[in-house]
This record gives structure tokens, C-alpha cells and sequence, in this order.
């Protein structure tokens, strides 16, 4: 395993686990499959773990691993304040106690303000009180390393790394978002004042995988390396010494396996003229054919009438990159086969969920393409038929 200087005198894994998708098991996580995939990742040299207050059962699952086998000590725990919950400062140590009993654990390594927008907001939690209470918390102990996770622009990052004394922050940032979100620009600044970059986001979501046009995986296969779409896609991110950290989701012990084979055998600076041409290529074909930037990070959600927003833009983004078919087959299986159908025409356009979203997509705007793209009689009818024939729903 290959390592990166982070805060302090701490060396991580280039390789971060990230937490939010643990594997399923019906609507829980699999507990079992989770502690066997966790601590093979340890036993591999994987040592940062990035979680948050509001994935769903994914503090706890990973304090119940860490200590029921006794490894805390063997880790870096990074998870967040959810500010945008804050209504007065007392609210600060009400949620961080959750998160330790959560953990299992009386300190977290890498605590981070969760999706920071701006210095306005920045500004609200000085005035709430924030400063004080990180200087307590780091002078007890709980709290080893302060800093930010980011989506926005250039300009803003920048803006908020000058805004205090962080010691890491954590970016969207991958191949297609290269000039786009905080960007090369922003890693770059945040680099030159010495602070540690951690990566979230670098396949989308799984869209540089799962999702690509036929033209960018034809690419893929052209290259004389015989790289899978995800290892060009890590790859591009660690040939940068800005890099510090590369968190995946890693929900299967196949996908942990090549993501460590790959962190252990990557080095800064190794890519080729030709292996950035075929990237370019990449990013070209995939360009022409998704309409919707949404990485299925999920913050949308949950939407009042229930509309499954990240689905419902992920099957819009295959009628385009694979074919209509196969994007109305997944948004009607989706969608509407089950109980509580989650349907785009749901929406009623209140507008909660584009205060939410990274990507500043305009979701009420979208979903309505998404309805007209799919919605049509032929739905309707198909619809009414699982309803009362089927008795689904």
C-alpha cells in the first residue's frame, strides 16, 4: 500500500474506504459482509475511513467493526458536522456525543464540516460559536484534525481555505470535474499551503464505470493498457502529488481487491502523453451524451412525495449513453415496480431538494425532461397493468 502525508505526523492509505455505501442487505447494511470487506481493507494497509451523521447506519456499523475487533487504534476515523442541522451552539456537542457513542469511540482523527458552501456560512458558525468549541474539542483530545468537505466553485474553495487554519479538506474532483467544482486550480492551492486533499467523488458515483457511452468504453478497450474504466479513473487522480487521499465506495470485496492492487502499485508522475490523450477522448464522448451532471451522491434526498431524484437522472443519463431501452426498462423498474412508486411526475416543485444539491442542479427544471422523456402512454399503460393487474402498489 502506498502512503501520503495527511495532517500532523499521520501517513494514509492513498486508498480511503468510504462508508456511505456499505453493503445492502434488503433495506440494513449487511452487517457480516461490511466487518469481512473493513477488515480485510485494514489487514491490506487501508487506514482512513470517511463517514458522516447522515448516512444512514454508517457510523454505527463501522464503531460496531472497530471495536468489537478491537482496531480502533489501527485507523483514521474522518466524519462530519452536520451544520446546516445547528440551530444554537449547544446543538454542536449534542450531535458530536452522538457520533462518538455511534463510533464506540472518545475521539475522531479527521472531523470536517460537512458540504461547507461558502465564508457566509463560515461566518454564520463563527458568530454560532464554532471557533471555541474546536479549540475545546481539540484540547481535550476528541477532535485530532479540523476541516471542510467542498462542492462549489474554484473561486468560494479558495476563498475558504484562506478563511481559517484548516488542516485537510475533501473535494469533488475526478477526470471529468478537472475544471469544474474546486478543480485542479483549487487542489492546487490547497497543496501550496500545505494542506492534505482528500477525494471524494472520483468515478462519479459510478458513472465513469457503470454509466459510460459505448464511444468512451470503445476507447478504453482501444488503449494498449489494459486498464478497467475505474483504474484509468484512480490512476489519472494519483499521478497528481497533490493528491493525498482517494476515497471509494468500495460495497464488494471484488472491487476492495482491485482498488488496493491499484494503490499499491501506482506511482506520482507515471502517466504518458498518449495515456492523457485517451482521457481527453473520454471526457470528449462522454460530454456528448449525459445530460445531467448528478453523481447519486443522494444529498437531494429524501423527497417529500418520494421521487427517487438520483435514480430517476441516472436512468435519463442511459437513455442517452445506452440506448433508450435500457434507460426506460431501469426507470420503470425503478420507479414504478414497487409498492411506493418514486416517479419524476411526482414532483410538485417545492424546491427543497436543489437547496441541497453539490451540483447546483436545477432538479425541478430536469425532472420534468425526465417525465416527458419517459412518461408516456406506453409508461402509463405498463403502469396501470402492474397496479391492477399485478397488484403492485
Amino acid at each position: 500500500m502506498n502512503y501520503q502525508k495527511g495532517s500532523g505526523e499521520d501517513n494514509l492509505s492513498i486508498i480511503g474506504f468510504g462508508c456511505m455505501r456499505f453493503p445492502k442487505k434488503g433495506n440494513s447494511i449487511d452487517l457480516d459482509e461490511t466487518e469481512k470487506e473493513i477488515l480485510h481493507a485494514i489487514d491490506m494497509g487501508v487506514n482512513y475511513f470517511d463517514t458522516a451523521y447522515i448516512y444512514s447506519g454508517s457510523e454505527e456499523v463501522l464503531g460496531t467493526v472497530l471495536n468489537k475487533n478491537h482496531i480502533r487504534d489501527k485507523v483514521k476515523i474522518a466524519t462530519k458536522l452536520p451544520y446546516y442541522l445547528l440551530k444554537k451552539k449547544e446543538d454542536m456537542d449534542r450531535f458530536f456525543e452522538e457520533q462518538l457513542k455511534r463510533l464506540q469511540t472518545d475521539y475522531v482523527d479527521y472531523y470536517l464540516m460537512h458540504m461547507l458552501p461558502d465564508i457566509n456560512m463560515w461566518g454564520k458558525l463563527i458568530d454560532m460559536g464554532i471557533l471555541s468549541w474546536i479549540e475545546e474539542k481539540k484540547k481535550l483530545g476528541q477532535i485530532r484534525h479540523i476541516g471542510f468537505s467542498y462542492h462549489g466553485n474554484t473561486n468560494t474553495f479558495m476563498e475558504l481555505i484562506d478563511a481559517y487554519d484548516w488542516e485537510f479538506c475533501q473535494i469533488q474532483y475526478n477526470y471529468m470535474d478537472e475544471f469544474s467544482q474546486a478543480g485542479k486550480k483549487g487542489l492546487q492551492y490547497a497543496y501550496s499551503k500545505g494542506i492534505p486533499v482528500i477525494i471524494m467523488e472520483p468515478l462519479r458515483g459510478g458513472r465513469l464505470v457503470n454509466d459510460l457511452p459505448k464511444a468512451a468504453l470503445a476507447c478504453f478497450e482501444q488503449a494498449k493498457k489494459k486498464y478497467s474504466p475505474a483504474e484509468w479513473a484512480l490512476r489519472w487522480l494519483w499521478n497528481q502529488k497533490e493528491v493525498t487521499v482517494v476515497l471509494s465506495g468500495m460495497n464488494s470485496m471484488a472491487m476492495l481487491d482491485e482498488n488496493i492492487r491499484i494503490a499499491s502499485q501506482v506511482q506520482i508522475g507515471e502517466m504518458t502523453e498518449a495515456d492523457f490523450e485517451l482521457i481527453e477522448k473520454v471526457k470528449q464522448a462522454i460530454n456528448e451524451k449525459t445530460k445531467v451532471p448528478c453523481t447519486g451522491c443522494s444529498y437531494c434526498m429524501p423527497c417529500p412525495k418520494g421521487v427517487d431524484i438520483p435514480g430517476s437522472f441516472r436512468c435519463y443519463n442511459v437513455s442517452y449513453t445506452d440506448g433508450y431501452a435500457n434507460g426506460f426498462r431501469e426507470y420503470f423498474m425503478c420507479t414504478t415496480m414497487r409498492a411506493k412508486k418514486s416517479y419524476a411526475s411526482l414532483c410538485v416543485e417545492c424546491g427543497k431538494c436543489e437547496k441541497h444539491c453539490p451540483q447546483s442542479i436545477e432538479i425541478r427544471k430536469e425532472l420534468k425532461h425526465v417525465k416527458r422523456r419517459f412518461e408516456n402512454p406506453v409508461f402509463k399503460g405498463i403502469a396501470w397493468f402492474v397496479k391492477h393487474v399485478m397488484h403492485i402498489g
